[in-house]
Protein backbone atom coordinates (compact mmCIF):
# COMPACT_ATOMS: atom_id res chain seq x y z
CA UNK A 1 0.00 0.00 0.00
CA UNK A 2 2.66 2.93 0.72
CA UNK A 3 3.38 2.35 -2.87
CA UNK A 4 0.12 2.88 -4.43
CA UNK A 5 -0.51 5.85 -6.83
CA UNK A 6 -1.67 9.38 -4.94
CA UNK A 7 -5.10 9.75 -5.30
CA UNK A 8 -6.11 12.51 -7.67
CA UNK A 9 -7.23 15.85 -5.28
CA UNK A 10 -9.30 17.65 -7.22
CA UNK A 11 -9.98 20.04 -4.01
CA UNK A 12 -8.43 20.27 -0.87
CA UNK A 13 -8.55 22.75 2.24
CA UNK A 14 -7.50 21.90 5.92
CA UNK A 15 -11.54 21.12 6.57
CA UNK A 16 -12.33 18.59 3.47
CA UNK A 17 -10.98 16.88 0.59
CA UNK A 18 -12.77 16.26 -2.91
CA UNK A 19 -10.95 13.14 -4.69
CA UNK A 20 -11.54 11.49 -8.01
CA UNK A 21 -12.21 7.78 -7.41
CA UNK A 22 -11.01 5.38 -10.63
CA UNK A 23 -13.50 3.04 -11.85
CA UNK A 24 -12.63 -0.67 -10.58
CA UNK A 25 -11.67 0.93 -7.17
CA UNK A 26 -13.65 0.45 -3.88
CA UNK A 27 -14.56 3.26 -1.76
CA UNK A 28 -14.09 1.83 1.53
CA UNK A 29 -12.74 -1.65 2.66
CA UNK A 30 -14.84 -4.98 1.58
CA UNK A 31 -14.91 -8.47 3.24
CA UNK A 32 -12.09 -10.14 3.13
CA UNK A 33 -7.61 -9.26 2.50
CA UNK A 34 -7.83 -9.20 -1.42
CA UNK A 35 -11.00 -5.89 -1.10
CA UNK A 36 -9.10 -3.82 1.23
CA UNK A 37 -7.37 -1.73 -1.10
CA UNK A 38 -9.85 1.41 -1.18
CA UNK A 39 -9.69 4.95 -2.04
CA UNK A 40 -10.18 5.95 1.93
CA UNK A 41 -6.51 3.57 2.63
CA UNK A 42 -4.78 5.12 -0.03
CA UNK A 43 -6.34 8.86 0.98
CA UNK A 44 -4.61 8.36 4.56
CA UNK A 45 -1.84 7.47 3.60
CA UNK A 46 -1.29 11.24 2.02
CA UNK A 47 -3.78 12.83 4.23
CA UNK A 48 -3.91 10.71 7.34
CA UNK A 49 -7.19 12.96 9.10
CA UNK A 50 -9.18 11.51 5.73
CA UNK A 51 -12.58 10.59 6.66
CA UNK A 52 -15.32 8.92 4.77
CA UNK A 53 -18.11 10.73 4.28
CA UNK A 54 -20.04 8.88 1.34
CA UNK A 55 -19.38 6.10 -1.20
CA UNK A 56 -19.87 5.52 -4.94
CA UNK A 57 -20.11 1.83 -6.52
CA UNK A 58 -17.22 -0.23 -7.13
CA UNK A 59 -17.39 -0.21 -10.81
CA UNK A 60 -18.72 4.18 -10.91
CA UNK A 61 -16.25 6.33 -10.80
CA UNK A 62 -16.12 10.07 -9.88
CA UNK A 63 -16.08 13.03 -7.32
CA UNK A 64 -15.80 11.02 -3.81
CA UNK A 65 -16.01 13.82 -0.37
CA UNK A 66 -13.97 13.43 2.30
CA UNK A 67 -13.95 15.11 5.89
CA UNK A 68 -10.58 16.30 7.47
CA UNK A 69 -12.43 16.53 11.16
CA UNK A 70 -15.27 14.57 13.41
CA UNK A 71 -17.12 17.87 13.21
CA UNK A 72 -16.86 18.25 9.20
CA UNK A 73 -17.94 14.94 8.71
CA UNK A 74 -20.61 15.13 10.62
CA UNK A 75 -21.83 18.24 9.51
CA UNK A 76 -21.04 16.65 5.80
CA UNK A 77 -23.55 13.78 6.49
CA UNK A 78 -26.61 15.65 7.89
CA UNK A 79 -25.74 17.59 4.46
CA UNK A 80 -26.56 14.59 2.46
CA UNK A 81 -29.04 13.23 4.86
CA UNK A 82 -30.90 16.72 4.19
CA UNK A 83 -30.41 16.61 0.31
CA UNK A 84 -28.63 19.80 0.57
CA UNK A 85 -25.20 18.20 -1.44
CA UNK A 86 -26.15 18.43 -5.30
CA UNK A 87 -24.98 15.63 -6.96
CA UNK A 88 -24.60 14.76 -10.91
CA UNK A 89 -23.46 11.62 -12.83
CA UNK A 90 -23.40 11.38 -16.34
CA UNK A 91 -23.62 8.00 -17.93
CA UNK A 92 -24.01 6.58 -21.43
CA UNK A 93 -27.38 3.94 -21.37
CA UNK A 94 -28.13 1.93 -24.75
CA UNK A 95 -31.12 3.47 -26.84
CA UNK A 96 -32.28 6.25 -27.88
CA UNK A 97 -33.46 9.06 -25.11
CA UNK A 98 -34.91 12.18 -26.46
CA UNK A 99 -35.33 13.75 -23.09
CA UNK A 100 -34.81 17.83 -24.04
CA UNK A 101 -35.83 18.51 -20.74
CA UNK A 102 -35.40 17.14 -17.03
CA UNK A 103 -37.45 13.80 -16.98
CA UNK A 104 -38.14 12.05 -13.74
CA UNK A 105 -38.25 8.44 -12.66
CA UNK A 106 -40.20 7.79 -9.59
CA UNK A 107 -39.54 4.23 -8.76
CA UNK A 108 -39.46 2.35 -5.43
CA UNK A 109 -36.48 0.09 -4.61
CA UNK A 110 -35.98 -2.90 -2.64
CA UNK A 111 -33.23 -5.34 -2.06
CA UNK A 112 -33.53 -8.42 -3.88
CA UNK A 113 -33.07 -10.81 -1.00
CA UNK A 114 -32.27 -13.77 -3.14
CA UNK A 115 -30.53 -12.20 -5.30
CA UNK A 116 -28.05 -9.63 -2.79
CA UNK A 117 -26.78 -7.12 -3.59
CA UNK A 118 -28.74 -6.46 -6.64
CA UNK A 119 -32.62 -4.07 -6.05
CA UNK A 120 -35.56 -3.87 -7.80
CA UNK A 121 -38.24 -1.96 -8.33
CA UNK A 122 -41.16 -2.65 -6.01
CA UNK A 123 -44.61 -0.68 -5.92
CA UNK A 124 -45.82 -2.16 -2.62
CA UNK A 125 -42.42 -2.31 -0.30
CA UNK A 126 -39.90 -0.47 -2.36
CA UNK A 127 -38.65 2.82 -0.32
CA UNK A 128 -39.44 6.10 -2.32
CA UNK A 129 -36.17 7.01 -4.84
CA UNK A 130 -36.55 9.49 -7.77
CA UNK A 131 -33.66 10.48 -10.67
CA UNK A 132 -34.14 13.21 -12.89
CA UNK A 133 -32.80 12.61 -15.99
CA UNK A 134 -31.65 15.00 -19.22
CA UNK A 135 -30.08 14.15 -22.43
CA UNK A 136 -26.59 15.37 -22.43
CA UNK A 137 -25.87 18.49 -24.79
CA UNK A 138 -22.38 16.54 -26.03
CA UNK A 139 -23.26 13.66 -27.91
CA UNK A 140 -19.22 13.14 -29.01
CA UNK A 141 -17.75 9.48 -28.67
CA UNK A 142 -21.11 7.84 -28.20
CA UNK A 143 -21.72 4.46 -29.49
CA UNK A 144 -24.54 4.51 -32.06
CA UNK A 145 -27.73 3.80 -30.86
CA UNK A 146 -26.46 5.21 -27.61
CA UNK A 147 -26.97 8.23 -25.64
CA UNK A 148 -25.31 10.57 -23.00
CA UNK A 149 -27.64 11.47 -19.83
CA UNK A 150 -27.08 13.54 -17.74
CA UNK A 151 -28.46 12.11 -14.05
CA UNK A 152 -29.71 13.60 -10.92
CA UNK A 153 -30.42 11.41 -7.91
CA UNK A 154 -32.75 13.22 -5.79
CA UNK A 155 -32.79 9.99 -3.29
CA UNK A 156 -29.54 8.33 -2.31
CA UNK A 157 -30.86 4.26 -2.59
CA UNK A 158 -28.30 1.61 -3.35
CA UNK A 159 -27.27 1.30 -7.32
CA UNK A 160 -30.02 3.83 -7.82
CA UNK A 161 -29.19 5.33 -10.80
CA UNK A 162 -28.35 1.87 -12.42
CA UNK A 163 -31.60 -0.10 -11.72
CA UNK A 164 -34.02 3.69 -12.92
CA UNK A 165 -32.19 3.34 -16.24
CA UNK A 166 -32.76 -0.25 -16.82
CA UNK A 167 -36.67 0.01 -15.68
CA UNK A 168 -37.53 2.51 -18.14
CA UNK A 169 -35.50 0.35 -20.79
CA UNK A 170 -32.75 2.00 -20.91
CA UNK A 171 -29.58 -0.06 -19.40
CA UNK A 172 -26.24 1.68 -19.04
CA UNK A 173 -23.72 0.54 -21.02
CA UNK A 174 -21.28 -1.72 -18.93
CA UNK A 175 -23.47 -2.90 -16.53
CA UNK A 176 -22.31 -6.21 -15.40
CA UNK A 177 -25.39 -6.58 -12.93
CA UNK A 178 -28.63 -4.57 -14.60
CA UNK A 179 -27.69 -4.81 -18.48
CA UNK A 180 -28.45 -7.69 -20.51
CA UNK A 181 -24.60 -9.14 -22.25
CA UNK A 182 -24.88 -7.38 -25.33
CA UNK A 183 -25.42 -3.69 -23.79
CA UNK A 184 -22.85 -4.97 -21.38
CA UNK A 185 -20.11 -5.85 -24.54
CA UNK A 186 -20.34 -2.21 -25.58
CA UNK A 187 -17.96 -1.16 -22.77
CA UNK A 188 -15.20 -2.60 -21.10
CA UNK A 189 -16.53 0.27 -18.06
CA UNK A 190 -19.66 0.85 -16.84
CA UNK A 191 -20.46 4.32 -17.98
CA UNK A 192 -21.27 5.96 -15.18
CA UNK A 193 -19.63 8.74 -13.65
CA UNK A 194 -20.16 11.34 -10.45
CA UNK A 195 -19.93 14.37 -12.45
CA UNK A 196 -20.65 17.09 -10.22
CA UNK A 197 -20.53 17.46 -6.46
CA UNK A 198 -22.07 21.49 -5.07
CA UNK A 199 -22.49 22.26 -1.49
CA UNK A 200 -22.09 24.51 1.20
CA UNK A 201 -18.92 24.47 2.35
CA UNK A 202 -19.65 23.61 6.42
CA UNK A 203 -17.36 25.72 8.21
CA UNK A 204 -16.98 28.73 5.51
CA UNK A 205 -20.11 31.30 4.36
CA UNK A 206 -19.25 29.61 0.36
CA UNK A 207 -20.61 27.55 -2.26
CA UNK A 208 -18.04 25.11 -3.60
CA UNK A 209 -18.77 23.52 -6.59
CA UNK A 210 -16.15 20.46 -8.12
CA UNK A 211 -16.48 19.22 -11.62
CA UNK A 212 -15.33 15.95 -12.89
CA UNK A 213 -15.32 15.64 -16.93
CA UNK A 214 -16.92 11.70 -17.56
CA UNK A 215 -13.25 9.86 -18.85
CA UNK A 216 -15.69 8.29 -21.96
Amino acid sequence: MQTAPRPTCLYEDEHLLVLDKPAGMLSVPGRGPDKQDCLIHRAVLHWPDALVVHRLDMATSGLLLFARSKEVQRKLGDAFAAREVHKRYTAIVHGDVTAETWQLVDAPLVCDWENRPLQIVDLHKGKPSQTRYLRAPDQQHVPPGCTKLWLEPITGRSHQLRVHMAHIGHPMLGDALYAPACVIALSERLCLHATTLKFQHPQRNQLVQIDSPAPF
